[in-house]
């Protein structure tokens, strides 16, 4: 990579900022971000009213996690192919509909708190390897994307690239799940 193409790619006060602090960093956000949304799900009181609009969030969910997906792909085939701008203008966006998601996600379980599956035979042991799976994946997708994002900023991309092969496949993984949870669940609810 040319350094003019360098230095458009990199943020100037990320790049000072050391390793061991913002992994640090950025593993106290995820853990807090993580244990928050597990208290909201399954500890926290639901609202005993919520507007009509709610009704609609897991819909919303699963579309945000469709374009997380055709962005995520979208940004991995432009980086094989060494377009680096369209790789990160993919990829950012592909991290606004994930967090998008993820507001929608949090506003959702404030008023619902956890969805119990009532599907039963076969489809119930499938459901729960799905959904167990992408929730244990999705606490390490979190700290995963914003180091992959942190060492691309900083311009590590020798260690952006190490990192971004175990981030690409585990998000693509849990936005591709993320849909299928909901269809799943959408057909026994």
């Amino acid at each position: 990579m040319d350094s003019s193409l360098d230095k458009q790619l990199t943020v100037d006060f990320i790049r000072n900022i050391s390793v061991p602090k913002a992994i640090g960093t950025i593993l106290m956000i995820s853990g807090i971000a993580f244990l928050f949304l597990i208290w909201l799900i399954y500890f926290r009181e639901t609202a005993e009213e919520t507007a009509a609009w709610v009704a609609n969030l897991p819909a919303l969910n699963a579309f945000l996690n469709s374009v997380s997906t055709v962005l995520i792909v979208g940004g991995f085939l432009a980086i094989k192919k060494r377009k680096f701008i369209l790789h990160m203008k993919l990829m950012l966006t592909a991290f606004i509909t994930s967090s998008l998601f993820l507001i929608s996600y949090l506003v959702y379980h404030n008023f619902v708190g956890h969805t119990v599956f009532p599907g039963e035979g076969v489809i119930r042991p499938v459901y729960f390897t799905i959904l167990i799976s992408h929730i244990i994946l999705s606490a390490f997708v979190v700290p995963l994307v914003l180091t992959s994002y942190y060492f691309a900023f900083a311009g590590k991309f020798k260690t952006h690239r190490k990192v971004s092969k175990w981030t690409f496949p585990i998000w693509l993984y849990v936005s591709i799940t993320g849909v299928v949870i909901f269809f799943i669940l959408n057909a026994y609810v």
